[in-house]
C-alpha cells in the first residue's frame, strides 16, 4: 500500500499540462479517447451519479462552490471536483465540507495503477479525473459538481453526460491554447454542451453569446441565460458578504453569500439556475433550493479578507476581467482605506499588462514576488511591465513571497490595506505562510482566522490574530 506522498510522487510522474502550457491544445495532444478507456476499465464510475458540469473563464470555481453549498443545505451528500488547488492537492476532491482523506487517495490510485500501467499515454489530469470519479462512486454521493480543467471540448471531464451544462463568464485567458477571440474561446467552452441537455450561461459579450446560442440550437439544448431568463440584482458588499436577488422574472428572491462583489452575485444566480435545471432533470431537490436564503459557499482566495492591522485581501484574479472585478470590490468594501500595498505575482502566460492596467491606478505601493512554480514570472520582468504601465508609486522586487508580504504590511501601515493577487500560486503560498486551513475560507462572521498551524511569518509581523473583523 502506498503512502499519500508515494501516491503523489507516482501521479506527478505523468505529463502535466497545468505546468507544460506551451503544448498545443489539440486533438493529437488532448484526447477524450484515453479518459474514456480508463474510466471504462475502472467500471464507468462517472455513470453512477448525476452531474453538474461547469466550464468558463471566470467564476467556474465559485459557481461550483455555490452548487456544493446549496446541495449540502438541501440535505444532499455532494462531491466537488475542481482545479487547480491553492495549498493542498486534496482540495481538488471534496465531499460536502471534507477533503479526500490521504489514505483514501493513496488507496484509489493504487487500485487504478494496474489499469494505468496498460495505457502509457495517459496524462496527469486524465488520471486525476478518473480518481475523482471513482472516489465519488465509492462514497455513493447523491450528486457531483464537475469543473472543467481547461477549455471544455477536449477536457478529460467532457466524457460525462450531465443533467445540466454550465458556462460561466467568458473572457481572455489561455489565448495561445483556446484562441485569440471570444468567439474562438466560446467555441471551445461550448464543447461541453450535450445534445438535449440544458445549458445555463452567465451574461456574455455578444461575440461569445452568439456562439453559445448557435451551438445550443444545433444540439437541441435549451439555453438559459442569466440576465435574460434568470434575473439578478447585486446588493452592497460588506466585509461580511452581500445580499443579492435572483430568480426567473417575477419570481426573484433574496439570498445572502459570504462571497463579495457584484460578479459573485452573478455567479450565485448562475449556480441557482443550474440547480433548478438539475432539479427539473430529476435531481432530488426541493423547489426552494436554499430554504433559508443563505448560500454558504466556502471558497478561499476569492476576495478573502484576513483580519490584521492592516487587513489583507487575498484574491486569485489572474486576467484583466477578474482584476477589474477585484478593483470594483476593493472600492466598494474598503472605500476609506488609503495606502494600498499590492503583493503581485503572475504566471508567464497571463495578461500582466491588462491586470496592471486595471489595478495599478488604485494602488500606492507595489511589491513584486515570484511564487514557487515553474511558470512564475521573475520579479524584475514584472517591474519592467509596471514601469511600462506608467505606475509612479513605490515599486519593490522581493521574489520571496513571505518577505514580500511583510514588506507590504510595512508600506501599507495601520491605516492601509494589503492586497495579494495575480495568480492562484501566490495566493496559495500566502495562505500557507499565514497558516490558514487548506480548502476553507477565513470565517469572518466567527471572528476567526482558522489557523491550523504556526504561521510561517512570525505573529509580530503578520497578522494580528483575534482582532475585530469590523474593518471600515
Amino acid at each position: 500500500m502506498w503512502t499519500y506522498d508515494e501516491a503523489l510522487e507516482y501521479l506527478y510522474g505523468f505529463i502535466n499540462y497545468e505546468i507544460r502550457r506551451e503544448v498545443r491544445y489539440a486533438p493529437e495532444v488532448m484526447s477524450l479517447e484515453r479518459p474514456l478507456r480508463l474510466l471504462e476499465a475502472a467500471g464507468n464510475p462517472h455513470r453512477q451519479y448525476p452531474i453538474i458540469h461547469i466550464t468558463g473563464t471566470k467564476g467556474k470555481g465559485s459557481v461550483g462552490a455555490y452548487c456544493l453549498a446549496a446541495l449540502r443545505s438541501a440535505g444532499q451528500r455532494a462531491g466537488l471536483y475542481s482545479s487547480p488547488h491553492l495549498q493542498d492537492f486534496r482540495e481538488r476532491f471534496r465531499i460536502n465540507d471534507d477533503l479526500i482523506p490521504r489514505e483514501t487517495f493513496a488507496a484509489i490510485l493504487a487500485d487504478l495503477k494496474p489499469v494505468i500501467d496498460q495505457m502509457p499515454d495517459l496524462t496527469w489530469f486524465e488520471i486525476t479525473t478518473a480518481l475523482a470519479m471513482l472516489y465519488f462512486a465509492r462514497e455513493r454521493v447523491d450528486a457531483v459538481v464537475l469543473e472543467v480543467g481547461l477549455g471544455g471540448r477536449l477536457d478529460a471531464t467532457n466524457i460525462v453526460t450531465p443533467l445540466v451544462s454550465v458556462i460561466t463568464s467568458l473572457s481572455y485567458d489561455h489565448t495561445h491554447l483556446l484562441g485569440n477571440t471570444l468567439a474562438q474561446i466560446a467555441g471551445e467552452k461550448a464543447g461541453i454542451i450535450k445534445p438535449g441537455v440544458p445549458v445555463v450561461s452567465a451574461p456574455q459579450e455578444q461575440e461569445a453569446a452568439e456562439v453559445l446560442e448557435r451551438v445550443a440550437a444545433e444540439r437541441g439544448s435549451p439555453l438559459i441565460v442569466v440576465g435574460r431568463d434568470w434575473q439578478v440584482t447585486a446588493g452592497l458588499s460588506t466585509i461580511q458578504g452581500q445580499e443579492f436577488q435572483a430568480g426567473p422574472a417575477g419570481a426573484m428572491r433574496s439570498y445572502w453569500t459570504p462571497l463579495i462583489g457584484p460578479h459573485q452575485a452573478i455567479n450565485g444566480a448562475v449556480a441557482l439556475a443550474a440547480l433548478d435545471q438539475a432539479r427539473r432533470g430529476g435531481l432530488d431537490l426541493p423547489a426552494s433550493l436554499v430554504s433559508d436564503g443563505r448560500l454558504e459557499a466556502d471558497w478561499p482566495g476569492r476576495f478573502e479578507i484576513v483580519n490584521g492591522d492592516p487587513p489583507m485581501v487575498l484574491d486569485a484574479a489572474h486576467n484583466e476581467a477578474s482584476a477589474i472585478c477585484l478593483r470594483e470590490a476593493l472600492d466598494e468594501v474598503f472605500p476609506t482605506r488609503r495606502g494600498r500595498a499590492l503583493v503581485f505575482g503572475a504566471s508567464a502566460d497571463k495578461d500582466v499588462a491588462g491586470m496592471f492596467r486595471s489595478l495599478l491606478p488604485a494602488i500606492d505601493h507595489l511589491v513584486l514576488a515570484q511564487a514557487e512554480h515553474p511558470r512564475a514570472l521573475p520579479a524584475d520582468e514584472l517591474a519592467a511591465q509596471a514601469k511600462a504601465a506608467g505606475f509612479t508609486g513605490t515599486v519593490e522586487e522581493m521574489p520571496v513571497v513571505g518577505e514580500a508580504l511583510s514588506r507590504a504590511r510595512d508600506l501599507a501601515g495601520s491605516e492601509g490595506l494589503v492586497v495579494v493577487t495575480g495568480s492562484l500560486f501566490i495566493v496559495g503560498e500566502v495562505r500557507d505562510i499565514l497558516g490558514l486551513r487548506p480548502g476553507h475560507a477565513v470565517n469572518r462572521l466567527a471572528g476567526e482566522q482558522q489557523v491550523v498551524r504556526e504561521p510561517a511569518v512570525h505573529p509580530e509581523h503578520w497578522p494580528a490574530q483575534g482582532k475585530s473583523t469590523q474593518v471600515p
